[in-house]
C-alpha cells in the first residue's frame, strides 16, 4: 500500500507560507516582540523590593492574607536565589501569551456559542490542538519566526488557547434559556443580551478557562526555552543539559512559585469581584 505523502504536503504548505506571507510574519513578530519588551521593561523598572511590595498589596486586595504572605515570601526567595531577571522575562512571556490567547479565544468562543456550524468546525480543531504533543508546535514557530522570544509566544498561544475557547462556549451555553428569553421579551438587542446577561453569568466558567490558559502558557514558555525563549525555562534547560541537579531544583522552584501565584491571583480575582457585586 503506497504511503500518503503527508509530510511532503505539509512541507510544501509551510514553504509556500514562508515565501508569500513574509510581510505578515514580520509584522506579527514586531508586534509580539514589542509587547514582550514593554512588559519586561515595566516589570524591571521598579527595584525588586518595591515590586514585591506592590505585588503584596495587589495580593491582599484580590485575595487573603495567605496569598499575600505566599506571594511576598515566594518572590523574596526568587530574588535571593538570583533568578529575578529570568522570572520577569518569564512573567512577560506568560502575560503576553495569555493576553493574546484571551483576546483571540473569547470572541471565537462567543462565535461558536452563536453559530452551530462554527462550533462543529472549530471543536475538532481544538481537539487536535490539545492532543498534539507540545514540542511539535516549536517546529512551525521556528520556521516562520526563527529563534527567540516570538516563536515561544506563538507556540504558547497555539497550545494554551483551547481552554479559553471551550469554556467561553460552555459558559454561554449554560446560561438559562429562561433568562435569555426574558431578555428577548424586554426588547434587548443581541449585543445587550450578550454583554448584560450571558457573559456576566458565564464569567465563572470563562475565568476558569483563562486560568487554565495562563497555566498552559507558563508550561509552554518553559518548553520554548529550547528554541531560544529567555527566562526561567532557559535555566531549567541549561541545568538539565549540564546535569546540574541543584541549579535545576532552584530554577524549577522559581517556576512553581510563579505558577502558584498566577493561579491564585486569577482565581481570587473573580472571587473578589463576585463578593463586591
Amino acid at each position: 500500500m503506497p504511503k500518503i505523502p503527508l509530510d511532503e504536503w505539509i512541507e510544501a504548505l509551510v514553504g509556500w507560507m514562508g515565501d508569500h506571507l513574509t510581510v505578515l510574519f514580520d509584522f506579527i513578530s514586531s508586534v509580539i516582540e514589542g509587547i514582550v519588551n514593554g512588559f519586561t521593561w515595566l516589570f524591571m523598572l521598579p527595584h525588586p523590593f518595591l515590586f514585591i511590595v506592590i505585588l503584596g498589596i495587589l495580593a491582599f486586595l484580590v485575595g487573603r492574607i495567605s496569598l499575600t504572605l505566599f506571594s511576598v515570601i515566594g518572590f523574596l526567595l526568587i530574588y535571593n536565589l538570583g533568578y529575578w531577571p529570568q522570572t520577569m522575562d518569564t512573567l512577560s512571556l506568560v502575560i503576553t501569551s495569555a493576553l493574546i490567547s484571551v483576546i483571540l479565544g473569547v470572541p471565537i468562543g462567543i462565535w461558536c456559542a452563536y453559530s452551530r456550524g462554527a462550533s462543529r468546525i472549530i471543536t475538532p480543531i481544538l481537539d487536535f490542538m490539545q492532543t498534539m504533543p507540545a514540542f511539535v508546535y516549536l517546529l512551525p514557530a521556528v520556521t516562520f519566526f526563527s529563534l527567540g522570544v516570538v516563536p515561544g509566544v506563538i507556540a504558547s498561544v497555539i497550545f494554551a488557547i483551547p481552554p479559553t475557547i471551550r469554556l467561553t462556549l460552555l459558559g454561554i451555553q449554560q446560561v438559562s434559556g429562561e433568562l435569555t428569553e426574558a431578555a428577548d421579551a424586554f426588547g434587548s438587542t443581541a449585543p445587550q443580551k450578550l454583554f448584560k446577561v450571558q457573559l456576566p453569568l458565564a464569567m465563572p466558567t470563562l475565568m476558569a478557562g483563562i486560568n487554565q490558559t495562563i497555566m498552559l502558557s507558563l508550561s509552554m514558555v518553559v518548553i520554548a526555552s529550547m528554541i531560544g525563549a529567555q527566562g526561567i525555562g532557559a535555566e531549567v534547560y541549561r541545568a538539565v543539559t549540564q546535569l546540574q541537579i541543584g541549579k535545576g531544583f532552584e530554577a524549577g522552584l522559581a517556576v512553581v512559585i510563579l505558577a502558584i501565584v498566577l493561579d491564585r491571583f486569577t482565581q481570587n480575582l473573580f472571587k473578589s469581584k463576585k463578593r463586591g457585586a
